[in-house]
């Protein structure tokens, strides 16, 4: 039986001191911020000059797409359902912000939702189903912009008179697509950033929501949440710093919550600015940022840094994970390490 733990112990501790990144031969020089991992076959990416990156073989071979006639536009998030099904959101001021939506793998693209409001500037897109998503934008008069779908086609906007109104100069990132995320079958939470740095929770699919404050560094234009990742309805973790000042160690960059998003405490332990968080498990954890990757196997209590790659977005499904960066950057890796007991 001694000999049995030793096994356990000598192959997961071989597992953690090698865990590393492996780099994708994707033919693109695109920047990706847009992550969507399906499972651990299927991964989507999208990024800048309208691109869409998708494997369907595990990273084996990647189609690049170019999304027609929006070369200029900025692919920032991506949620997808399968081989065939994606929506992608693009950022920018006005007209730039849209979304759109393929049903056939990448081979034809509908735009569903063009901005007309020239003071939104929309940031991400979350979905509970592959017809039930709610997408955002910074605010606008005080208020975050909202907007949602009910059929996976039509975009209405989301009338709410239960919205806590933004502070002056608060906004949130668009830097990894997990500023609004959505979690079971009728939670959503956005963060923020600038001169706060809160949580705005909603129970049922945007109608109303409640805010709490985190200890998150905030004050400057750059500081703030970057990322929120939640394990179940009531763990989760919010991830950031400032990201003018990548490897700043002063400051609180990491927060967990243990009821659901009502409250925040700290965390410590990663090498700096992280704009992107995601869960393996209940024990395993990913941050990444861009002076580099971070790992906790505790749940988050102790972390170790791996890599200084440049990184935007992680996600993990299974026992891989998979993070994108600029200039064409994707890469996965795998965590755990079946292991075989001889009885």
């Amino acid at each position: 039986m001694r000999s049995i733990y030793l096994l356990i112990f000598l192959v997961l501790g071989v597992s953690a001191v090698n865990a590393q990144w492996v780099k994708q031969n994707v033919d693109t020089k695109a920047s990706f911020r847009g992550l969507s991992v399906v499972n651990e076959k299927v991964v989507w990416a999208s990024g800048t000059g309208g691109t869409v990156i998708k494997t369907v073989d595990g990273g084996t071979t990647w189609k690049v797409m170019s999304v027609p006639e929006a070369e200029k536009l900025d692919f920032r998030d991506i949620e997808a359902f399968d081989a065939n099904t994606a929506y992608i959101l693009s950022i920018g001021n006005g007209e730039s912000s849209r979304i759109y939506k393929t049903t056939d793998g990448g081979t034809t693209w509908k735009q569903q939702f063009k901005n007309t409001n020239e003071k939104a500037f929309f940031d991400a897109i979350a979905c509970w189903d592959a017809k039930n998503c709610i997408a955002m934008s910074d605010p606008v008069d005080g208020h975050y912009l909202l907007i949602s779908t009910n059929d996976g086609e039509n975009w209405r906007p989301i009338v709410s008179n239960q919205l806590p109104s933004a502070k002056d100069g608060e906004a949130a990132f668009a830097a990894s697509g997990t500023c609004l995320i959505t979690q079971g079958k009728n939670k959503a939470f956005l963060v923020s950033g600038g001169t706060d740095a809160r949580i705005f929770r909603s129970s049922d699919r945007g109608k109303t929501w409640q805010v709490s404050e985190t200890p998150i560094m905030k004050g400057t234009p750059g500081s703030g949440i970057f990322s929120i990742a939640m394990l179940n309805e009531t763990n989760g973790v919010i991830v950031g710093g400032n990201y003018e000042k990548p490897a700043e160690s002063a400051g609180v960059n990491l927060a967990f919550t243990n009821d659901g998003g009502k409250t925040w405490t700290v965390g410590t332990g990663l090498s700096g600015y992280r704009s992107g968080v995601t869960y393996m498990n209940r024990g395993t954890l990913v941050a990444v940022g861009t002076n580099g990757s971070d790992r906790s196997s505790d749940g988050g209590k102790i972390w170790q840094k791996f890599d200084g790659w440049n990184f935007n977005s992680v996600q993990g499904k299974g026992l891989l994970a998979w993070a994108v960066g600029p200039d064409g950057l994707v890469a996965t890796t795998a965590w755990t390490k079946p292991i075989t007991i001889a009885h």
